[in-house]
């Protein structure tokens, strides 16, 4: 099973998906949800969409036998010749212990380093020690970095704590 680069077909798709495995029903059966920490969409299919059609950053997915279902998905933007930013990483709840994340991340590696990216980064939101321990055993590091919550922008959901901040985690590639 190969990954591949996702069109503008896959937008809606591809935001159900995030949404289910980042905030939904079923994303409380998996173990990367953020439910508890924040409410409604993750992500609107016009995001997604914008994403797709924009000139730095590729969406790639992976189907699962029915050509029509999504497994997961993964975006990179490439922040400069040598930086990218992997983000949007989403495995349909159901499917999260079989390795689809870690082996999708590893696509997203690869297919940044082919476009020349030597550093790849990531941001998780700080409360989610388990996925971040997850990046860290697939080579990423904490950058001593933090970011502010966007509590303003409403894009992101509704937040439930009031001391959200995202940790940055980078890897060398």
């Amino acid at each position: 099973m190969e990954s591949e680069i996702a069109t503008a077909i896959d937008a809606k798709p591809i935001s159900e998906l995030v949404n289910a495995a980042y905030r939904g029903v079923d994303g409380r059966r998996g173990w990367t949800h953020e439910a508890e920490l924040i409410a409604g969409e993750r992500t609107r299919s016009r995001d997604v969409a914008a994403m797709i059609d924009g000139n730095s950053t590729a969406v790639l997915i992976r189907r699962g036998d029915n050509r029509h279902s999504l497994l997961g998905c993964v975006a990179i933007e490439m922040n400069s010749a040598s930086h990218c930013t992997i983000s949007m990483l989403a495995i349909a709840p159901e499917r999260q212990v079989a390795g689809y994340g870690r082996s999708l991340l590893a696509d997203a590696e690869q297919f940044a380093a082919e476009q020349g990216a030597t550093i790849a980064k990531i941001t998780v939101v700080e409360q989610r020690e388990e996925l971040i321990a997850w990046y860290e055993r697939r080579g990423y590091r904490r950058t001593g970095f933090h970011e502010a919550f966007p509590y303003s922008d409403d894009s992101v959901g509704t937040p439930l704590r009031g001391d959200l901040r995202f940790v940055n985690l980078e890897k060398i590639l």
